[in-house]
């Protein structure tokens, strides 16, 4: 590593000795940084590029005091991590889950500021959310939350202050709860303020689906490299929350398949594929259990094997981890690349351990796509989300497609060119990893030391 870097991450490792996950990305990206800050490193330097990338500009921390159905009292904690803003107004899920912490805020948050500078709009990075779950709670109680929750936050963001959305644990339903509490507490109409809204208060069509969307589509431009078309196409995928089920409803659309998919309670194997009204029954599984994926197997008839992941499986042309952080270690990947497949799309942020990834990366047969890139689409709908809320219009679900596929091939072709500059081929984590830095950067320098 230049000593300019190793000096910034000495720093960063030395500040936050515990945050585990957020030094890993930050590892991750500077290895893919190094021909680059080597080139500028005493620009970088005298404006404290990378100092400043790795701070975030403020962390917010707050009590979520809620009762449940019976009168009890729960305490909860609230995040907000605001990154950066250099390019545009920090922007970045809610994630409502168990293992919430403040390390899981800033790693996303991180990621987030590079994701964003990828689609090209005026968006910067933040993240938040909560470590409570609503897995098990009543309506009510989740709506009290998400009421007590947005009473804390609500000073913290605006339309072009910060924009959250949903994530793990935030769906339209608690997205409706918590724009419903802002309005009553600012009285105002600034819908603006959150995406992943309703259609009915200002979302926008095919938000839901539209990070699994814009990962096939990502995919489709690798395959085209490679002289490869999609269909007929095999795909294994983990999760299959909004982000899953838009994989399979695109994969099917383009004529490939989803033939495996994990949950929490092990996996299942669809020879036939995830299609047609097996797609709307996915949406009614998870609403009731989204811990299990079983009744998919009772119902369809097909395998169910439990208690493990499906990676290694050899009847696949793709794998796209697509349900949450670290999912594919070391011994995962050994297997995948022992399975014999070619294409390697992450989609959830960083499913892939550092060390994982670089066994990943170093096999030839393999080639490896990065979350940042990958995972985009869902961020830059939400862009548009914003748009359509500013011109106080609604665009087609056609158009809205129709940008989400451009955008996608952007980013890749953003990707490829930055990995190409930089000498390194074709490399697409360094690649993205690159070109989202470069924005971000040439806006801090030109705004100055601040």
């Amino acid at each position: 590593m230049h000593q300019y870097m190793q000096r910034v991450y000495d720093e960063v490792k030395a500040r936050n000795p515990h945050e585990k996950l957020f030094l890993q990305t930050v590892e991750e990206v500077f290895e893919s940084l190094e021909p680059i800050v080597e080139k500028n490193a005493e620009l970088y330097e005298k404006y404290g590029v990378l100092e400043r990338m790795c701070e975030p500009d403020r962390m917010i921390q707050f009590r979520v005091t809620w009762a449940d159905d019976n009168g009890m009292p729960h305490v909860n904690r609230g995040f907000r991590v605001q990154f950066n803003s250099a390019i545009g107004p920090y922007k970045g899920g809610l994630r409502f889950a168990s293992d919430v912490t403040l390390d899981t805020m800033k790693f996303l948050g991180f990621e987030q500021t590079f994701k964003n500078s990828l689609t090209s709009l005026p968006l910067g990075g933040g993240k938040g959310g909560s470590d409570f779950s609503p897995i098990g709670k009543s309506d009510a109680e989740v709506m009290r939350f998400c009421q007590a929750f947005m009473t804390e936050l609500w000073r913290h963001i605006g339309p072009d202050v910060d924009v959250p959305a949903g994530d793990i644990g935030v769906g339209g339903r608690e997205i409706g709860y918590l724009y419903g509490q802002y309005k009553r507490i600012k009285a105002v109409w600034e819908n603006g303020v959150l995406t992943g809204k309703g259609f009915s208060y200002g979302g926008s069509l095919i938000r839901p689906e539209a990070t699994g969307y814009g990962a096939v589509y990502y995919l489709v431009e690798v395959l085209k490299h490679f002289g490869e078309t999609i269909e007929g196409k095999r795909i294994a995928i983990s999760g299959y929350g909004n982000v899953g089920w838009g994989i399979m409803k695109k994969a099917m659309h383009l004529g490939a398949k989803v033939t495996y998919f994990a949950g929490p309670d092990g996996y299942i194997h669809d020879p036939d594929g995830v299609t047609g009204e097996k797609l709307d029954f996915i949406l009614e599984m998870r609403a009731k259990d989204p811990m299990h994926c079983k009744p998919y197997a009772d119902k369809y008839g097909v395998e169910f094997v439990p208690g493990t992941k499906c990676w290694g499986v050899k009847d696949v042309d793709i794998i796209m981890p697509a349900a949450t952080q670290n999912d594919v270690n070391e011994e995962w990947a050994q297997k995948i690349i022992d399975s014999g497949v070619k294409y390697y799309i992450e989609v959830a942020n960083m499913p892939t351990t550092n060390e994982a990834l670089a066994m990943l990366r170093k096999c030839e047969h393999i080639t490896v796509a990065p979350s940042k890139a990958v995972n985009a689409g869902g961020v830059a709908t939400s862009g548009f989300e914003m748009s359509q809320n500013s011109m106080r219009y609604s665009w087609t679900a056609e158009e809205v497609d129709e940008r989400l596929k451009v955008t996608m091939k952007n980013i890749y072709a953003a990707s490829v060119e930055a990995a190409e500059k930089a000498g390194l081929g074709y490399d697409l984590v360094a690649g993205g990893n690159i070109a989202g830095f470069l924005r971000v950067a040439d806006a801090m320098i030109a705004q100055g030391l601040v």
